[in-house]
């Protein structure tokens, strides 16, 4: 089967977001090992070859795929003063018709992680789902003990909507989340969006 080639770039203030590659391999695994400790606790149990080229081609036609179908958008988080890949984050789940809603997801690398980048990254994500894909609603879940990523879900308009009981597992076990949402004509307050 064909796919159309489509291309995300979204620009922030430090950040360019962006697509990952192949080439992306070498930076990418070796911010995941060097983060591990810190990513773990927030995030499925890592396969055997979590950090092989294999594992990583997956993901880069996994990315092309979902891009082509309008499925996701997942992007790399490139910081544009010297190129490093900080993090990702994911605009996963895209539905159509009458929910126009999609769930995000990210992971920022320990050593950016508390400098904003993620924040940038959430706006500028937030206003390409609105503003160019036409969403109304975008949702994301998180433990109810990562105050960090509470936070940051708040600072960027965010609203919390309740709990999930079981709704994903996390290292090795079902984890009750906390939802939130940020919908493009907030009622209960706009939510900034860029």
């Amino acid at each position: 089967m064909f796919l159309p080639r489509r291309k995300v770039r979204i620009e922030t203030e430090r950040l360019t977001l962006r697509q990952p590659v192949l080439t992306d391999f070498r930076a990418w695994a070796a911010l995941r090992e060097r983060s591990a400790e810190f990513l773990v606790p927030w995030e499925p149990t890592w396969a055997e070859d979590h950090l092989a080229r294999k594992g990583f081609s997956n993901r880069v036609y996994w990315a092309q795929r979902s891009l082509a179908q309008g499925t996701a958008v997942p992007l790399f988080m490139i910081r544009r003063e010297d190129d490093a890949l900080v993090g990702a984050i994911t605009l996963d789940n895209i539905r159509r018709g009458p929910a126009q809603a999609g769930t995000l997801g990210y992971w920022i690398g320990e050593p950016f992680a508390r400098q904003g980048y993620m924040r940038e990254a959430i706006l500028g994500v937030v206003h390409h789902a609105f503003e160019r894909l036409d969403l109304s609603r975008i949702e994301a879940a998180c433990l109810p003990e990562n105050r960090a990523s509470r936070g940051l879900l708040e600072k960027c308009g965010f609203k919390y909507e309740g709990v999930a009981q079981s709704y994903l597992q996390i290292n090795g076990r079902w984890r009750t989340h906390v939802l939130y949402a940020a919908l493009r004509m907030d009622r209960r307050g706009r939510a900034e969006a860029g």
